[in-house]
């Protein structure tokens, strides 16, 4: 009779916006809900088609696999036997339940600069996902990386924690875009080169990192390979709809598009533009393009116009919202071509958002193009209509043509 009165009284309070705890609750689990959101933890913590946040999606590393674990309250596979106390831990220290040492495959290092306020926030949220049985055996590293202790001279080395502190030089909108970028968003987690230990590379944030034989690109203001040339609407669109006048999204980012940015708030998408526009590059100028008469160019223009031109134009501007541009297009002049090599051989499916619904397809050219011929017309693109990039190499390709195989 009691619990039931309580539950009443509960409602009540809920519905007729009554101040207390139940209303005070409903509002923080909403935001937590919100948080989970910005964080996109469902991308590592709900396997396709399973339970969300129930875990058991392998996530390959430099070092070997690591399956993110199971973050609902189940009490014996997942969180529910934790405290709040450990629950911050685990995102502020990387120092879970127990003192079970993390790995910074999840990205501790970028939540610890949240605020307490949020990371409370996604505890009370977590606190009523649907339980899920679910056991995971989260730490599948090889010996010596398998040893959770390492992680005391990693974090000695490349973690210092901070909680964000705004600049008071600098606008509202820039201090939320740089706590989002650098905190729940983590997006330096992906988009910043990494060291030979999988820590950031310092001072080169958000100038581009490999990852899953992906790499993501520069998001600096470097005019050639980074974002100098899109407006702060062009990063908007990209983020919310999976598309802009530039570029459309797959792999990786079409799912953190999908999951976590085409969900955010206008005024927080407009905040990481701010910032990121923010971002100065490293001032390296652009190379030179081949000259039109290299072998590699023009086996390259021949595959071009005869595979490629249909879609993407003989001129490289493409379709927009269909077919991705070429012409001086930043992830065309990246450094690295690991995702255009990766495109090319195994096709890609486009994003598909509730503002653009359309996925729109990238046949795979993996099965009647050779090495050389992939190196020649990615050679081509990366250095024609006002693109200048490194050439492709038929040995880049074989390597991660082997690599995909595996």
């Amino acid at each position: 009779m009691k619990k039931a009165a309580l539950i009443a009284g509960l409602a009540a309070a809920t519905v007729f916006g009554a101040k207390g705890f139940a209303s005070d609750l409903f509002d923080r689990i909403e935001a937590g809900r919100y948080q989970a959101v910005l964080a996109d933890c469902s991308a590592c913590h709900t396997r396709p088609g399973g339970k969300p946040f129930a875990g058991g999606l392998p996530l390959q590393t430099p070092f070997g696999a690591l399956v993110p674990p199971n973050i609902t309250p189940d009490p014996e596979t997942g969180i529910g036997s934790w405290s709040y106390a450990d629950f911050r831990n685990a995102l502020k220290t990387g120092i879970g339940k127990g003192g079970k040492r993390l790995y910074p495959a999840m990205p501790y290092p970028a939540y610890a600069t949240m605020k307490d306020t949020d990371i409370a926030d996604l505890w009370a949220y977590f606190q009523k996902v649907e339980p899920v049985t679910n056991h995971v055996v989260s730490n599948q590293l090889p010996f010596p990386f398998s040893i959770r202790a390492s992680m005391i001279g990693w974090n000695w080395l490349n973690f210092s924690p901070k909680e964000f502190q705004p600049d008071p030089a600098k606008s509202a909108a820039w201090n939320r875009g740089a706590y989002l970028v650098n905190g729940a968003g983590h997006c330096g987690t992906c988009h910043t080169p990494k060291s030979l230990t999988g820590a950031d590379k310092s001072g080169e944030f958000l100038r581009g990192g490999s990852l899953q034989s992906w790499y993501a690109p520069n998001l600096t203001g470097d005019p050639h390979k980074g974002l100098g040339s899109w407006s702060t609407d062009d990063i908007v669109s990209y983020l919310k709809t999976g598309a802009n006048r530039f570029d459309i999204a797959s792999g990786p980012m079409a799912e953190a598009i999908t999951q976590s940015t085409s969900k955010w708030d206008d005024a927080d998408l407009q905040a990481v533009a701010a910032y990121l526009k923010d971002i100065k590059s490293d001032g390296t100028p652009a190379p030179q393009p081949l000259a039109a008469t290299d072998p590699a160019m023009a086996a390259g223009k021949a595959i071009y116009l005869d595979r490629c031109s249909a879609c993407h134009n003989s001129t490289g501007a493409g379709q927009a919202s269909l077919f991705a541009t070429l012409a001086k297009a930043p992830v065309i002049n990246s450094t690295d071509p690991t995702s255009l090599i990766r495109v090319v051989l195994q096709g890609s499916q486009a994003v598909a958002t509730t503002a653009r619904p359309t996925t729109p397809a990238m046949p795979s050219f993996g099965w009647n193009l050779g090495d050389a011929d992939v190196a020649n017309v990615l050679t081509y693109v990366r250095n024609s209509w006002g693109n200048a990039a490194p050439p492709v190499t038929p040995g880049q390709v074989k390597d991660l043509r082997a690599a995909l195989k595996r």
